[in-house]
């Protein structure tokens, strides 16, 4: 199934896609942080230093697999704990096939990666992993 989102990424050229897909990104987490659309917000800084808790970490996550039909596991909310590292993550790796470069075959996508009905969050392992984090916050 291909989103709206995804739509709108691949009406762009190459190039603007990179940057619209983390302004849809930054804008998930805007929402979670109950900001302002306009509001700037520091791609480069982690989620908890941004203000955000396991629970709106874990909406945001959910929001962002709806919007780009895919699956996000916690472990990379984890291992790319900042807007930009996930961005990068979702390029390279949730929607390769978005991004190639010329000349550069797409990293293929194993079926795991994509939103399948059966496929449940795995928010109980996100919230065990940032809880000792958010408990020394």
């Amino acid at each position: 199934m291909t989103t709206t989102a995804v739509r709108i990424l691949l009406d762009l050229p190459g190039p603007e896609r990179l940057e619209q897909l983390e302004a849809m990104v930054a804008g998930e987490f805007r929402a979670a942080l109950l900001m302002e659309p306009d509001e700037p917000l520091a791609v480069d800084a982690p989620y908890f230093e941004l203000g955000l808790t396991s629970l709106r970490i874990t909406e945001a996550k959910k929001r962002l697999e709806r919007l780009l039909g895919v699956t996000i596991s916690s472990n990379v909310l984890f291992n790319r704990p900042t807007v930009a590292q996930l961005t990068g993550y979702l390029a390279d790796e949730a929607l390769p096939e978005l991004f190639a470069r010329p000349g550069v075959p797409a990293v293929p996508q194993p079926a795991a990666g994509r939103r399948d009905a059966a496929a449940e969050p795995d928010e109980q392992a996100l919230l065990a992993a940032l809880l000792p984090e958010l408990n020394q916050a």
